[in-house]
């Protein structure tokens, strides 16, 4: 095969000549082998979906090129690739977001009951975790997923993110710290979690007003996102007796016919809600004690594309 040198990882690339399509079905075929990690990497990094696939899209391009057979380690090059393209993803989405109608919520994915099972990555995509994550600069972010959540070694999270090893290691304790004191100060089973959400879908759909209030933890946080599309809370409302009147309150103003349906969301359990028999968005929560104490309601309609059909996610 002809070929040439990359100038940054002195990998072989495939020019056009003999071997072309040998090489393109096994880039493929390596590609397709990890496809579902490289989406749960850079779905974890920008918690979009759009933008997750947009990277996986250019890791095949910058893949395809790469001559396979000089890569020790395919699985690390590709999660490297993707790691960069997430990074320079990350830098424009703030961009966005700072001229975003109301609060930013990740865009739920439907997941298969296996993934609520595996504890890890349950809690690595929840609604509370990737809310915690917006919170970290665009580096700290890629550091802490990697790290922690693939467990990806520093020297090699160095290359994907262009620092020093000794700076990664820094970086990943001061963003460790951060999510730590952010984080749910305990992990709750599914069944636990499915219990509260139950509670709360009777009163929700009831408008019991006291319902909702002994489910609700006293500090409570709703936070809704409508996009500006949808009618939403500009800000995140805090306590139970605020929020349980509010939902109570705007049910009782529209004039609407509410059903819900228990559903999987970024592998924990959510709620499918409907008006007037329509989709009208997601609800997940964060469950403490027993007690919601946080809901995440995600109305905007171009955040609900995945939630009609499994998204399969993994950890390796």
């Amino acid at each position: 095969m002809n070929e040439r040198r990359d100038a940054k990882t002195g990998a072989a690339e495939p020019m056009a000549g003999g071997g072309l399509m040998d090489h393109v079905t096994e880039a493929t075929e390596t590609f397709l082998a990890h496809r579902n990690l490289l989406f749960t990497v850079a779905y974890e990094m920008l918690g979009s979906v759009a933008d997750a696939e947009d990277v996986l899209q250019e890791t095949w391009l910058r893949w395809v090129k790469v001559d396979v057979g000089q890569v020790h380690d395919q699985r690390a090059y590709l999660v490297r690739i993707a790691t960069r393209r997430s990074l320079d993803r990350l830098r424009t989405m703030k961009r966005r977001k700072e001229t975003y109608v109301g609060p930013w919520l990740p865009e739920p994915l439907l997941t298969a009951p296996d993934v609520a099972e595996d504890v890890e990555l349950a809690e690595s995509v929840s609604m509370a975790l990737m809310l915690v994550l917006e919170t970290l600069s665009p580096t700290e972010r890629a550091v802490f997923v990697l790290h922690e959540v693939f467990d990806v070694g520093y020297d090699e999270i160095a290359a994907a993110v262009g620092k020093n090893p000794a700076a990664v290691r820094q970086i990943a304790h001061r963003a460790r710290r951060h999510v730590d004191a952010r984080r749910p100060r305990e992990v709750v089973s599914p069944s636990q979690a499915r219990v509260a959400l139950e509670s709360f879908q009777r009163a929700l759909e009831t408008r019991d007003l006291q319902g909702l209030l002994d489910v609700l933890a006293p500090e409570v946080v709703l936070v809704s996102d409508g996009g500006g599309i949808k009618q939403a809370a500009l800000q995140p409302i805090t306590g139970a007796d605020k929020v349980a009147r509010m939902i109570v309150g705007g049910l009782g103003k529209a004039r609407v016919t509410l059903t819900s349906e228990p559903t999987v969301v970024n592998g924990n359990p959510a709620l499918l809600l409907h008006l007037d028999g329509e989709i009208d968005g997601v609800i997940a929560v964060r469950v403490e004690d027993a007690r919601i104490t946080g809901l995440y309601y995600v109305r905007n309609p171009q955040k609900l594309t995945r939630i009609a059909s499994e998204t399969p996610l993994t950890l390796r």
